[in-house]
């Protein structure tokens, strides 16, 4: 984002933040890669809202359910009216911490923005253009908006995905339906009212975390129909004395330049991070680094310690109180466990949807590895800019065997291939029971939306 948007010009900026989100959200035209990493987008959530359509958290979100309609809970026989499906929609694909992630922030788009415009767009009858746009515009703010004031949010012990993700899915949908910008503004406004979400599924492994992506789909819904039939919202919202910023990330000053400089011409969509393991996001580089040790021979009994340099950021989410971490009380409590992940990754190869059961949690030689794993901070981390990873590990010989991976594998500097992201839908809904014929059809279905074709998901159905 290195030149001056030709979307918010300078002479502009002493409007409000909002009404400028808003004319970016009403003008916006990606890129061919912004808009080939929508289609990436509508695949991998897609097929993950298949993997978890069984599980129990799931289930729980559709008996709460209260509407029929025409938007499509994908995996789901019934179709539902537009919160309900985003609501679903939305904490199926969270659930499993498998979604795509932003570095710099980090925050989930996919699984806010894709249920929302999704749900929209059946309930209103929009075309693909529509949709397409709507995504694109939600997903580029939610990234930017998550640069404003970094790590703030956390301390604040708010989820960035569910704080931030309210008023840029109201960003989207209202971006979706045409609306013109002041109406944009005033749902981004509506949005900050609805806006919730904090991180105390931490202490427990409970599920609230699971369902923030739904709910700030269901908020940003909310907020978009209400301004479009007249509601008022604050447009200060973003900036103002009582505003979004000062409410949830009260520790930093804002920057707002990370959000304006270059909207509407560098998508820094483009670089969304797809997630090679179903875990949190700053573990993935020390599951790299595990499963690389182990290709070096290394055998878990060979191991006195593993010892982990950190960035100072994701110590209180993903390290502290060390010893629950070291023995996590549940399997969703394990993808918030960097001990447990890379005791999991040494031992398996990987850290797929398989790796995260509560039999596997429970495992006397998981747990007794994950044991030895610790930490030390490095003043010098580059987090939030930049996840990575590196382990010492001090070996029954006396040896030490030192491993580092410098970046998040699967995001900007090593993305992930298309056919990965493809193959991982696939396996995705393999693993959600449903058979490779039917995958493939409502792959056809997401690719003919990207393609500007019918919003048709009939063949997600059931």
């Amino acid at each position: 984002m290195n030149h001056q948007s030709t979307i918010v010009p300078t002479a502009t900026r002493d409007e409000p933040v909002a009404l400028l989100l808003a004319n970016f959200a009403a003008h916006a035209n990606a890129s061919p890669k912004a808009r080939e990493t929508v289609r990436l987008l509508l695949l991998d959530v897609a097929g993950l809202c298949v993997a978890a359509r069984e599980t129990d958290y799931v289930r729980a979100a559709m008996a709460s359910t209260a509407s029929q309609g025409k938007a499509t809970a994908i995996g789901h026989a019934v179709g539902l009216g537009p919160y309900d499906a985003a609501l679903v929609n939305g904490t199926a694909a969270h659930g499993e911490d498998f979604d795509d992630t932003f570095e710099g922030g980090p925050i989930h788009a996919g699984a806010v923005i894709v249920p929302a415009v999704l749900a929209a767009a059946e309930h209103r009858g929009l075309v693909s253009e529509a949709v397409l746009r709507g995504i694109a515009v939600g997903s580029e703010l939610m990234c930017r908006m998550s640069l404003v004031a970094p790590q703030a949010i956390h301390k604040a012990c708010f989820h960035p995905t569910a704080v931030i993700g309210a008023p840029a899915a109201a960003a989207a949908v209202a971006s979706a339906l045409g609306l013109p910008p002041k109406v944009i503004a005033h749902a981004i406004g509506i949005a900050g009212s609805l806006a919730s979400g904090i991180i105390e599924y931490l202490a427990d492994g409970s599920w609230t975390k699971r369902l923030h992506a739904g709910a700030a789909a269901q908020a940003g819904i909310r907020a978009a129909f209400m301004a479009e039939a007249g509601f008022l919202g604050p447009t200060s919202v973003i900036e103002g004395q009582h505003g979004f910023y000062r409410a949830f990330a009260p520790s930093k000053a804002p920057n707002f330049s990370a959000l304006l400089n270059g909207l509407g011409d560098d998508w820094v969509l483009e670089t969304l991070a797809f997630k090679p393991y179903a875990c949190g996001t700053m573990t993935q580089p020390f599951v790299d680094c595990a499963i690389a040790l182990a290709r070096q021979g290394v055998a878990a009994d060979d191991i006195v310690s593993l010892e982990c340099e950190v960035g100072e950021g994701t110590v209180h989410r993903l390290w502290e109180p060390l010893a629950l971490k070291q023995a996590p009380p549940n399997a969703y409590a394990a993808k918030f466990s960097t001990p447990y992940c890379i005791a999991v990754g040494f031992m398996d190869g990987g850290a797929g949807l398989g790796q995260f059961t509560e039999a596997r949690v429970a495992e006397a030689a998981v747990r007794a590895l994950a044991a030895k794993v610790s930490y030390v901070i490095d003043p010098n981390n580059a987090y939030p800019r930049n996840f990575s990873g590196h382990i010492k590990a001090t070996l029954r010989d006396g040896s030490v065997r030192e491993v580092c991976q410098p970046h998040m594998r699967g995001g900007a500097h090593e993305p992930l291939a298309a056919a990965d992201i493809i193959r991982k839908f696939h396996d995705n809904a393999t693993y959600g029971g449903w058979p490779a014929e039917r995958s493939e059809r409502l792959a056809s279905a997401l690719d003919a939306i990207a393609a500007g074709g019918s919003v048709d998901l009939s063949v997600a159905q059931g």
